[in-house]
């Protein structure tokens, strides 16, 4: 399905980031980022470490106070918004399990409790969409990076969401899982759901994404995967350490 056909079905909604500045102690980390990630499309982010790609993802979640404006035009009442980070902190000798981590994550009511059933078969049907069924049972600080990776994903379907902010989602992945990501990416895609994906494989960007964004403090490129990833422009965009200010 291309991105033009699948805009008219979109669920997820259009987001306008204009002039957005972030600036943390007197380290300017963005400046006049502006761009668009159409309704409906899978919208990579790329550019180098220290660049200020999770620092705009959190802009858009409301976690970092910034300047400039974020606009999020929603096609329904329904605004259902999920994310999946880079990567889960925590204690790996906590006893706590798969089902565990998700009855925490994805229910009001406690994790001690166990499972509720009116949330159970979500969460059953999330799991078994990464692979992770099988697993449920195994402690969190058991799994691989891979497995733990999977998980994550498995919180951001729940309840179903029409925005999905990724952040680096493929890091930890093996080759099982990376297909396993792949073919979520593709159902995202055939749901309308608007995917705004920070990303280092520039081979699965140019495969996946419908449109690019090259950002190192500044929007440096602004186009669809095959005139956004040429040589030039991301010699352009890596060759240089991201120019953060400290303001005089």
């Amino acid at each position: 399905m291309t991105a033009a056909a699948n805009l008219a079905a979109a669920c997820g909604p259009r987001i306008e980031f204009t002039g957005i500045d972030l600036t943390l102690g007197r380290t300017r980390i963005l400046e006049q980022v502006s761009f668009s990630v159409a309704a409906g499309s899978v919208h990579a982010i790329v550019g180098p470490n220290g660049g200020g790609k999770s620092s705009l993802i959190k802009t858009l979640l409301g976690q970092m106070p910034h300047q400039g404006q974020l606009t999020l035009h929603w096609p329904t009442e329904r605004e259902v918004i999920g994310y999946v980070p880079q990567a889960l902190e925590f204690d790996r000798g906590l006893p706590m399990t798969v089902d565990d981590f998700m009855a925490a994550m994805c229910q009001r009511r406690p994790a001690f409790l166990g499972l509720s059933r009116r949330v159970q078969p979500a969460i059953d049907a999330a799991l078994a969409r990464v692979g992770m069924l099988d697993k449920r049972k195994r402690r969190m600080g058991a799994l691989s990076g891979g497995e733990r990776q999977r998980v994550l994903l498995a919180q951001g379907l729940i309840p179903e969401p029409q925005l999905l902010v990724l952040d680096e989602p493929m890091s930890a992945l093996d080759e099982a899982g990376i297909q396993v990501f792949e073919q979520l990416l593709l159902g995202w895609r055939q749901a309308g759901t608007t995917v705004l994906w920070i990303e280092h494989d520039l081979a699965a960007v140019l495969r996946l994404a419908d449109r690019v964004t090259g950002l190192s403090r500044q929007v440096l490129f602004d186009a669809p995967p095959a005139q956004a990833l040429t040589p030039e422009r991301l010699l352009g965009l890596f060759s240089v350490h991201p120019r953060s200010e400290s303001l005089a």
